[in-house]
């Protein structure tokens, strides 16, 4: 698979990555349809096998133990510099405030949990996973860049927050010689673009690479109507973000399918092309080998202008959801 730099930094990462939150201790955290860690050992093996180099998880997924997995099956199964492992940290709660915790000592203390769960010296790109409204983004600047110096993190990203939030945490990265975002992590598909009004320029002008989340919205890009998952099913994160649009969703779903049939291939394999055409690598989970077919084959297809104009021609503005929702 094609290997690309991922924004301004030394990093090369594959056009697609492995999301790695349906990795995990079902018991451990927000998801029951997870997978235990010989079948999450299977998905990311496949993964290697066919190029992808890029694994994303999170401190919160499922406890801390999606961040075990995948540092365990790594060590077992490829070189530590022929992988790209992204996690992600997040803000202090309230209570931790009150309890007198600094940010310092907050991301200091994420960091090195993370980098023990993980089983490795260094994480290659470390992301906040979304905007702190109770630290100064100067302040948490200066701690991330701190880590990059210690040799403990190679690079830093941010995921859920705005153009104008990302833009101001660069110009003042810029000032005091502190290490920019390189990347950011939103919510970005086919059926949520809202990306593509400030993020996406502000992106392509100043090299910062998009790798978003939710690339194929939870499933219901890839899947027909008669078609199920132990996530659709199960998911109600997911339901409590996505139903409500669902209406005027299904129309651009049908078009996916459409254009699926008309050129032989999946429904995953024409949502990722489409979305490749815009982002640098696309965060793709996976419950089976199976899944991660369409994400593979759809670094190969090309879809011309008008294809991609017949896609996006009956998109409306969404409204925020999830975390995004609640960023002030």
């Amino acid at each position: 698979m094609k290997k690309v730099r991922l924004g301004s930094s030394e990093l090369f990462v594959s056009q697609i990555c492995l999301g790695c939150m349906g990795f995990g201790d079902p018991g451990q955290g927000m998801h029951k349809w997870t997978l235990d860690y010989e079948q999450s050992k299977a998905i990311i093996q496949y993964a290697l096998d066919n190029g992808i180099n890029f694994f994303d998880t999170a401190m919160s997924y499922q406890g801390g133990t999606s961040e075990i997995y995948l540092g365990r099956a790594l060590k077992e199964l490829a070189k530590r510099e022929e992988v790209v492992i992204a996690t992600k940290f997040t803000p202090r709660t309230v209570e931790q405030i009150q309890m007198g915790i600094s940010a310092e000592e907050h991301i200091n203390t994420c960091l090195m949990n993370s980098l023990d769960r993980l089983g490795t010296e260094t994480i290659d790109l470390y992301i906040m996973h979304m905007w702190d409204p109770n630290t100064p983004i100067e302040e948490s600047l200066r701690i991330l860049h701190a880590t990059v110096l210690s040799g403990k993190v190679k690079a830093i990203g941010i995921s859920n927050c705005f153009a104008w939030q990302l833009a101001k945490a660069n110009e003042i990265a810029k000032a005091k010689g502190y290490t920019p975002f390189t990347s950011v992590q939103g919510h970005h598909n086919l059926v949520f673009r809202e990306e593509e009004r400030e993020m996406r320029p502000y992106c392509l002008a100043h090299d910062v690479a998009m790798t978003p989340y939710s690339a194929l919205e939870s499933g219901r890009l890839s899947k027909r109507p008669e078609e199920k998952s132990q996530r659709l099913d199960q998911d109600t994160f997911a339901m409590g973000k996505y139903d409500a649009t669902k209406e005027q969703d299904q129309l651009i779903i049908e078009r996916v399918m459409d254009l699926a049939d008309q050129k032989s291939v999946s429904m995953t394999e024409v949502a990722l092309a489409w979305l490749l055409t815009k982002v640098t690598s696309p965060v793709v989970g996976a419950t089976k080998t199976s899944h991660l077919d369409g994400a593979l084959k759809a670094t190969q297809l090309s879809l011309s202008r008008a294809e991609c104009d017949y896609l996006e021609e009956l998109y409306t503005p969404h409204p925020l959801v999830g975390v995004m929702a609640q960023n002030r």
